[in-house]
């Protein structure tokens, strides 16, 4: 799919976006100019919310003001053109394509494909797979519900071999146990860059792909928990495979993922049973050649009719994000995340986060962990739980008077 960006508010949006960002200067983010330049993006997330203090970034971000336009340019093209419409859809499609692979510093835009979900994405590469083999797949528990639920009942169903990386008694994930279970063959391994529960952070990513390599498998990265918090490089880790999307910190809400493809696997080779008549090489001719005839490169991995709204939904928070660049973002994140994991302390609580080795929140482990988030909402402070961790994420709009309320907050609930 390609074209020019389709016409509307979309170059107005990102004129306002990069404005705001040009603004900030050069050099490290600060509350200050963030406040001043870039809150008022967020106005209407801001006045519409009862939560006082939003610490769950890291779950569902929060949408800018134009996201609303976006979608709504969207469904104008659909007002006014009825089936005329599907050029400004697919124009916009590409540009949500182009933009994910900008992040991921994938070689080309059709690496990328659109999936509506990370699981959907995991599906495609597991059905890649012939049915008469049953692939033996390397995964770790600290995989997300989305990919461990399919995971495992792939498993329970005999189509693959699972093996379950355990953490250790720290709760962390050792490349080392990774690489061991590996072994001398493989065909899949399955690992995330970010641990969604304990927020650390793979510290051999690379590595991890160099051993699957050399037991003959692929790697597929979840990116979920990482792209648009903290520079992600597909190239420099030579993943096979990511998956990931737009909900979390590029605010771009549900339904806008993506499958990410090494180029060398786009040659034709790899072909999956996830394919749909968008997937076809002119799918608007209607041709039904047998086989049948399937796109070039990523297209191939297409499927159905696509929901085409959600390219619109997750182009502002992709714009921004882009405007800022992850790595001034994450230099940003990491202060705040030390901030708060000091003020924390002060009051005796002891969190882990800030440091290079985890993602884009701080946690408080401890049995008490989802009465703490309840207690925590009840007094206007919105953060999760995940087992026995307790996830507080502050971001750009996060403010030091927050996290000071918050570290009190807690404190209070944890008598």
């Amino acid at each position: 799919m390609s074209g020019p960006p389709a016409p509307g508010n979309s170059n107005r949006a990102e004129g306002a976006i990069e404005r705001a960002v040009a603004a900030l200067g050069p050099g490290p983010l600060t509350e200050t100019a963030l406040a001043t330049h870039v809150r008022p993006l967020f106005s209407r997330a801001i006045a519409a919310s009862p939560v006082r203090i939003y610490l769950a970034n890291h779950s569902l971000g929060r949408p800018l003001d134009a996201t609303a336009d976006d979608v709504r340019e969207g469904l104008d093209a659909w007002y006014a053109r009825l089936g005329g419409a599907w050029e400004a859809w697919m124009a916009e499609t590409a540009a949500f394509r182009t933009r994910v692979a900008t992040l991921l510093h994938a070689p080309r835009t059709d690496c990328v494909v659109p999936k509506t979900s990370a699981g959907q994405g995991l599906r495609a590469i597991l059905n890649t797979f012939e049915r008469d083999a049953v692939p033996r797949i390397v995964a770790t528990r600290g995989e997300f519900d989305s990919l461990d639920v399919i995971l495992r009942e792939y498993a329970r169903r005999g189509r693959i071999a699972l093996t379950l990386v355990e953490a250790r008694d720290d709760g962390r994930l050792d490349t080392a146990d990774i690489v061991g279970a590996i072994g001398r063959r493989v065909d899949l391994v399955v690992v995330s860059e970010v641990v969604f529960n304990t927020g650390q952070r793979l510290d051999d990513v690379a590595g991890i792909v160099r051993a699957t390599h050399a037991a003959g498998g692929r790697v597929l990265l979840d990116v979920y928990h990482s792209l648009g918090a903290l520079p992600v490089d597909v190239q420099a880790s030579d993943a096979d495979f990511a998956v990931g999307g737009s909900y979390k910190y590029l605010r771009g809400g549900p339904g806008a993922c993506f499958l990410y493809l090494h180029p060398r696997h786009l040659d034709g080779s790899l072909r999956t049973l996830d394919i749909g008549w968008f997937a076809k090489r002119a799918p608007f001719a209607y041709d039904r050649p047998d086989p049948p005839q399937l796109a070039a490169g990523g297209d191939a991995f297409l499927e159905s009719t696509p929901p085409v709204l959600t390219a619109y939904q997750a182009r502002a928070g992709q714009q921004l994000a882009l405007a800022l660049r992850p790595e001034r973002i994450r230099a940003h994140s990491l202060l705040q995340q030390q901030r708060l994991v000091s003020l924390l302390a002060a009051h005796g609580i002891d969190a882990q986060g800030g440091t290079e080795n985890r993602g884009a929140f701080v946690v408080v482990t401890g049995p008490g962990a989802a009465a703490w988030c309840e207690r925590l909402a009840e007094r206007g402070v919105a953060t999760d739980a995940r087992s026995r961790y307790l996830r507080l994420c502050p971001d750009i709009l996060t403010t030091e008077a927050e996290m000071t309320r918050a570290a009190e907050t807690l404190r209070e609930v944890m008598r």
